[in-house]
């Protein structure tokens, strides 16, 4: 049970980290940078998902888990980094359009 907390743990701080540098590559304007950032990140986040999955499945199958804190605080990052990663997907947006509109200022 610690060995798959600490998988969710490790793959969930790669993929917020990733999701990060994808924000600050769109901040300067490199949007493919911030595209590639935020496909690593996903990949990272889908090993941490599958891990929390196949925990659920086991439960839902009758298996009795053991409560651990631990478990609780992967839960917690990987539900923080689902969040990061919809509201960076939504701020790079913001971004593609901020410097469509400036640009459209400067050419009038």
């Amino acid at each position: 049970m610690e060995l798959t907390g600490f998988t969710i743990i490790s793959n969930v701080g790669m993929a917020k980290s990733l999701v990060m540098e994808a924000l600050y590559a769109a901040k300067k304007g490199e949007y493919e940078l911030a595209e590639l950032k935020l496909k690593e990140s996903q990949s990272f986040f889908l090993i941490s998902h599958k891990t929390h999955s196949a925990l659920i499945q086991r439960e839902a199958n009758g298996e009795k888990l053991p409560f651990s804190l631990l478990f609780m605080h992967a839960e917690d990052q990987l539900m923080s980094a689902e969040t990061t990663f919809e509201l960076v997907k939504e701020m790079i947006d913001m971004y593609k359009r901020m410097e469509k509109m400036e640009k459209g200022s400067v050419n009038s």
